[in-house]
C-alpha cells in the first residue's frame, strides 16, 4: 500500500498499481509496466503513476516508450515535480540538465523530512558538518563569523555546528518540511524558503561565511551558484562547499541516483572564475549509498 498522497483516486487504479510494484519487486519489470499502463489508463491525469510507468518501461528496456512518457508527463506539468527531466537524461534521451527541477528536489526532501536525520546521520554514517568545520577551524583559527548563511539548511545539521562560531546566522532550503524541523532547534536567526538562485533578495556582501553542505549534488553547472554567492560576500569572506567527486568526467556527470557529481579540477575552475581562492581540500566518503562508500570533495575557499 503506497501513502495516500502518492495515490490516484481512483481504487482500481491504485489496485492495478500495487500490483505492477508487486512485480516490479519480483524481477519483472515488463509485467509491472503493462499493469501500470492500465492503471494510467484509468486515471490518465496522474501524473505520478504516468512517471512510474515510464521508469518500468526503462527497466523493461523499452527505452523509446520510456522516453515518450517521460516526455509527455513533462508536457503536462513542466515543473517536473518527479524529475522527468533527470530520467530522460538518464537514459540518454535528453541532454544533462544544469540543474535538477527545485520542485522535484522540494517534494524529496518533504517526504524524508521525519526520518531524514536518523537516516542520514545514523545509517548512510554523514559526516560533512563536522568536517567542514573542522577544515573551516584549521583554515582561520579562532574565527568568528558575524554573519553565515547556510545554503540547503535542511533540518540544521549544519546549523547545530555553526551556531557557537557565528553572531547571525541564516538559512534557506527548498523544502518546507525540512525547514520546518531546522525551525523547531532555533537555530537559525532567519530562515527562507525557496531556490538559492531564486530567493528573496539578499544584501550583497552580507555574509563572511556562507556553506554549502550536500548542495551541489542537486546542482550540475556551478557557474552560476558560485558566482551569486560572491555577490553575497565582501573580498575575504569564506566558503565552505562539499560534492560528490567524478573522477572519470571534465565538468560533472548526472548520476543514477539523479545526483550531480563534479570534477574537482571544474570546482577548483569555477571557484576560481567567482573569485575565491581554495584554502583547503579534502576527500572521502560523503555517506554510504546502498551500501557503497560515495565519495566526495570537501573544500574550504576564501574570496579574493
Amino acid at each position: 500500500m503506497r501513502p495516500s498522497q502518492h495515490r490516484s483516486g481512483d481504487d482500481l487504479a491504485d489496485r492495478r498499481a500495487d500490483y505492477a510494484e508487486a512485480y516490479a519487486r519480483a524481477g519483472d519489470p515488463a509485467a509491472a509496466a503493462d499493469l501500470m499502463a492500465q492503471a494510467v489508463e484509468r486515471a490518465p491525469g496522474w501524473l505520478l503513476g504516468r512517471v512510474r510507468w515510464a521508469e518500468l518501461l526503462a527497466e523493461a528496456g523499452d527505452t523509446q516508450a520510456a522516453g515518450e512518457a517521460f516526455r509527455r508527463a513533462l508536457d503536462d506539468d513542466g515543473a517536473d515535480p518527479y524529475g522527468a527531466r533527470l530520467k530522460l537524461a538518464r537514459l540518454g534521451a535528453a541532454p544533462v540538465p544544469d540543474a535538477a527541477p527545485p520542485s522535484f528536489v522540494a517534494g524529496l526532501f518533504d517526504q524524508y523530512a521525519d526520518g531524514f536525520e536518523d537516516a542520514l546521520v545514523r545509517r548512510l554514517g554523514y559526516r560533512v558538518p563536522d568536517e567542514l568545520m573542522a577544515m573551516l577551524a584549521a583554515s582561520a583559527p579562532g574565527a568568528r563569523f558575524a554573519a553565515a548563511l547556510d545554503l540547503g539548511c535542511g533540518t540544521g545539521l549544519m546549523g547545530e555546528r555553526l551556531r557557537p562560531a557565528c553572531g547571525r546566522l541564516d538559512g534557506i532550503d527548498l523544502s518546507a518540511g525540512m525547514l520546518e524541523k531546522a525551525r523547531r532547534k532555533r537555530l537559525y536567526d532567519t530562515l527562507m524558503e525557496g531556490d538559492i538562485l531564486a530567493a528573496p533578495p539578499l544584501e550583497t556582501g552580507a555574509y563572511d561565511l556562507v556553506t554549502a553542505a550536500d548542495v551541489l549534488i542537486y546542482l550540475g553547472d556551478l557557474r552560476p551558484v558560485f558566482a551569486h554567492v560572491a555577490r553575497l560576500q565582501a573580498p575575504g569572506g569564506w566558503l565552505a562547499v562539499s560534492a560528490e567527486r567524478a573522477d572519470q568526467a571534465e565538468t560533472f556527470v548526472l548520476r543514477p541516483s539523479l545526483r550531480y557529481a563534479h570534477a574537482p579540477a571544474y570546482l577548483h575552475a569555477m571557484l576560481g572564475e567567482a573569485g575565491y581562492a581554495v584554502v583547503a581540500e579534502t576527500g572521502g566518503t560523503l555517506r554510504r549509498d546502498r551500501g557503497e562508500a560515495v565519495a566526495g570533495t570537501l573544500i574550504v575557499a576564501r574570496r579574493a
